[in-house]
């Protein structure tokens, strides 16, 4: 397809904004036609998953921009690299992978990206808003913008995250466009397990199972309780696009483009129509683990995606009382961190023995210490990825679960 460019997307080929700017747009040309892309639209945000060391060529494309006077022209946060910057003696790994990889997220922060090491950008202060043109990488954050917030991104992956923050421009495609952000498949949910207190199981349950049959088609969720929150969706979508290429959902009356399943379908009739039983969420939960209760455990991994500032809320008060058995591991941001202080939540983190990472995850670099056993995890993306990213066996809880299990150093469930 012919890609039509604007008198912006010209002046940014021809050099008008730098070297750096027009290199960078060279490649979203080609990158539009790639895609069927007719032509550009302005980005008012982008976050940027390359800042994750992933071999040599991570760092030589951001060096050639800088090289050339690179700089980012919208607000551009940075996704989890493979340092936590602040405590790098938590690190585990081999020295070069140390160097490379500090040296790639300082990098991204001299193009003026902000350091925010995150995967949960919408938990910042530079959360974009319903109906903003976006140009998002890291599968959860890209799923959360385009279903809770109602933002629009596509799935933007590395360097071309990066190119669109450097043009401040995106390919207009996919979803971007209104059409292509009905619901095709519908999702009931018949019933819930009474012995789920809460709707976090249910979300994890769902978006597995999302993610698994709906391939990249939205679907549209009904049956999720009102009393679901912002973590239980995040949630959600973080498995849906780990365990599939699920980039948003609709989950009827929570969702801002879902006040009905009308809306969400846009009128039309759904290609398929997907039923869940209490037998297949309690199915699915318990899916998520390798092993029984009972198994020995070695850690306790919290906090993928990033914990908010409301789960901590949850996490403290559950550990008051006798010092976790196994490592405790909690991944969150920099500014969560920051409110954690100031609330003074950091104090009984500490007396329990809680190793708090920032800027980077327990599943992508190697920080906890001991993986002789299995890891807990309240996570549906952590329970997914483990057992291939880091060669254990996983156990999935609740949050209430895992620190009990922590205490005992064993499995136990409520």
């Amino acid at each position: 397809m012919t890609v039509t460019l604007a008198d912006a997307d010209r002046d940014l080929l021809g050099g008008a904004h730098g070297e750096a700017a027009a290199f960078a747009m060279r490649l979203m040309v080609r990158f539009a036609e790639a895609v069927g892309a007719p032509g550009f639209i302005d980005a008012k945000a982008a976050h940027i998953d390359g800042c994750l060391y992933h071999g040599q060529v991570s760092l030589d494309f951001v060096e050639h921009l800088l090289a050339l006077g690179g700089r980012v022209r919208v607000p551009t946060t940075l996704n989890v690299g493979s340092i936590d910057l602040i405590h790098p003696e938590l690190f585990r790994g081999d020295g070069g992978l140390l160097t490379a990889g500090s040296r790639l997220m300082v990098a991204h922060e001299e193009l003026g990206c902000v350091p925010t090491y995150t995967c949960a950008p919408y938990q910042t202060i530079f959360r974009p808003q319903l109906g903003w043109q976006i140009a998002w990488a890291e599968s959860n954050a890209i799923v959360f913008a385009n279903s809770v917030i109602g933002a629009r991104t596509n799935r933007y992956g590395d360097f071309t995250d990066l190119c669109c923050a450097i043009t401040g421009r995106v390919p207009n495609y996919g979803l971007h466009l209104t059409e292509n952000r009905r619901a095709r498949v519908v999702v009931e949910i018949t019933d819930l397990p009474p012995e789920w207190s809460d709707a976090g199981p249910a979300c994890v349950a769902v978006g597995h199972v999302i993610g698994r049959r709906c391939g990249e088609r939205i679907p549209a969720i009904v049956g999720l309780p009102a009393a679901t929150t912002e973590d239980d969706l995040k949630a959600l979508g973080a498995v849906s696009a780990s365990a599939g290429a699920v980039a948003m959902f609709h989950a009827v009356g929570l969702t801002p483009e879902a006040a009905t399943l009308d809306d969400a379908l846009q009128g039309e009739e759904p290609e398929e129509v997907i039923r869940l039983s209490v037998d297949d969420l309690r199915e699915t939960v318990r899916n998520l683990s390798t092993v029984p209760d009972g198994t020995p455990l070695s850690a306790v991994s919290l906090g993928t995606p990033h914990f908010s500032t409301t789960e901590f809320a949850r996490l403290v008060p559950l550990l008051a009382g006798p010092r976790p058995a196994v490592d405790v591991y909690v991944n969150t941001s920099r500014q969560v961190m920051q409110e954690l202080e100031e609330r003074g939540w950091d104090a009984p983190l500490r007396a329990a023995g809680v190793t708090v990472v920032l800027d980077t995850c327990t599943y992508v670099t190697t920080i906890m210490r001991d993986l002789s056993g299995a890891v807990m995890t309240n996570s549906g993306k952590m329970a997914y990825y483990a057992p291939g990213n880091l060669n254990v066996d996983v156990a999935f809880g609740s949050l209430a679960d895992c620190v009990a299990s922590a205490r005992a150093g064993r499995v136990v469930r409520s």
